[in-house]
């Protein structure tokens, strides 16, 4: 049995990939989710691809749909886009379209599962580090999106914010996140865990 999952997004998919090579999954969890499948899955053959594009906003992802994930005629798409639509906000101390988030959000939604595959909705997160603290209210606005998009489209929604959340509370932040929003070894291996129970009922 063969299956392909692509995964979209920004840098915490794209995490270091080498663009001139196109079975490079990058160092993040991507390239740990591949390891961890093929180790529970022997007997199937798993192609991934690694669509993830570092500073890319969910527009810039939209745009991206068709040659990126739509012409890989994927099993499975994951889906990890939004912190930088909060971040680029408000290092230039700009309002959040909301309108505008949401339209593009729903695009990539709609384009995904216009090409059939099954699709993953994983959640942005943002920890609670002291110069990012400001972010939080604009991107609180954009999750309340993602939340009531994801369902009308998604197989299958990752919580991630609210996990990280929880999770950093006893351990700490810096275990998970040095900038409050790129995870981690030790958090993309939890992002990881979290999609792989979300794929397992897919295959």
């Amino acid at each position: 049995m063969e299956k392909k999952i692509v995964f979209i997004g920004d840098s915490i998919t794209d995490s270091g990939r080498d663009r001139a090579d196109s079975s490079s999954l990058g160092n993040g969890y991507v390239a740990i989710l591949y390891e961890k499948l093929r180790n529970l899955y022997e007997d199937i053959s798993f192609t991934f691809v690694n669509a993830g594009v570092s500073g890319d906003r969910a527009a810039d992802v939209q745009k991206r749909v068709e040659a990126d994930v739509a012409a890989h005629k994927p099993d499975i798409a994951v889906l990890l886009v939004g912190i930088n639509d909060t971040w680029r906000c408000a290092d230039l101390s700009l309002p959040f379209d909301e309108e505008g988030f949401a339209a593009a959000y729903e695009g990539i939604l709609a384009g995904i599962k216009a090409c059939g595959a099954k699709l993953i909705v994983v959640e942005p997160f943002l920890f609670d580090v002291p110069d990012k603290k400001r972010f939080r209210r604009l991107f609180d606005k954009e999750l309340a999106i993602i939340r009531a998009l994801a369902p009308r489209y998604a197989d299958a929604f990752v919580p991630l914010d609210e996990m990280f959340a929880g999770v950093s509370q006893s351990v700490g932040i810096s275990a998970y996140s040095a900038d409050g929003i790129h995870p981690t070894h030790r958090a993309s291996r939890l992002i990881a865990d979290n999609v792989i129970k979300k794929i397992r009922p897919l295959l």
